[in-house]
């Protein structure tokens, strides 16, 4: 298992970090404790975690003011990673925003939040019918050359989507929900692995999908554990990195302890028996 893998201009180590949980409960609102969660960043860098992933709208507003307030002057070699297509309503809700001078404001808003000239990645996060794709993919081109990104993500696509992308312009990584128990982005990450791109898996331990605890406590998993004396958590994040050499992780945290365990699981190493039964696990 290679230890890193190219994000755009960079190589990254395939353990990163996604900030969204450092707002408060269902990424709205401050953090609970935000000494706690300048800790865990500041954290994170110490351990060589090189790839940071974030949004304006998780808070909105409130991660990328603690990103900057930790870590900024940034370290050589970090990679901020930021996503566009959605904004919060005051109620917490997430709503498209998808319109080209959407896109662009989204942009600006990540550029002026982290205080930097340029982001080195930025996912086009589709939360509509795609019928404006092409659109979508033109304005964030336009973006790209004008110096503002260094590359274009997507997150949330389909095999199709990703396809008709790449006959557009380079896209240096996709953002799609992958885990144990819920695989159905399973041919998008080969089709990125065909490609040579960057498949980064978001909640992949479940937790958007309400299932994380019954992932966590799957007997298969946690027998895996024990005998690899590691944790379910990170049996579970083993098998995403074992998948393919392209995944990177970003698991996300606003604990410590969690974050040092996250981190952890770049020298957990699966075997044959392992894999059998993790591969089993939705049956």
């Amino acid at each position: 298992m290679t230890d890193s893998f190219p994000l755009g201009d960079r190589s990254v180590h395939r353990v990163g970090y996604g900030a969204m949980q450092l707002a408060g409960p269902g990424a709205f609102g401050p953090p609970r404790d935000r000494d706690a969660a300048l800790a865990v960043l500041r954290r994170a860098v110490e351990l060589g975690v090189d790839h940071i992933d974030t949004a304006q709208y998780y808070g909105p507003g409130v991660v990328n003011d603690l990103i900057r307030e930790a870590l900024y002057p940034y370290p050589e070699g970090l990679a901020l990673v930021s996503k566009v297509g959605a904004v919060r309503d005051t109620e917490g809700r997430w709503l498209p925003a998808l319109a080209p001078d959407q896109l662009r404001a989204g942009v600006h808003d990540n550029l002026r939040a982290l205080r930097v000239d340029r982001l080195d990645v930025v996912n086009l996060r589709l939360m509509d019918d795609g019928q404006a794709f092409d659109e979508q993919l033109e304005t964030m081109i336009a973006i790209r050359d004008e110096g503002l990104i260094s590359g274009i993500g997507l997150s949330n696509v389909s095999i199709e989507q990703l396809v008709h992308a790449v006959q557009r312009t380079e896209i240096v990584c996709v953002q799609n929900p992958l885990n144990l128990l819920e695989r159905a982005s399973l041919p998008v990450l080969r089709e990125c692995e065909q490609l040579g791109i960057a498949f980064v898996p978001f909640f992949p331990l479940g937790s958007a999908f309400g299932e994380a605890n019954r992932l966590l406590t799957h007997p298969g998993v946690e027998a895996t554990a024990e005998r690899l004396g590691a944790t379910p958590s990170q049996v579970a994040l083993a098998w995403l990195l074992d998948l393919a050499p392209n995944v990177l992780l970003i698991p996300g945290t606003s604990s410590l302890s969690h974050l040092e365990e996250n981190v952890a699981v770049a020298r957990v190493r699966l075997d044959d028996d392992a894999r059998k039964v993790l591969d089993a696990v939705p049956l």
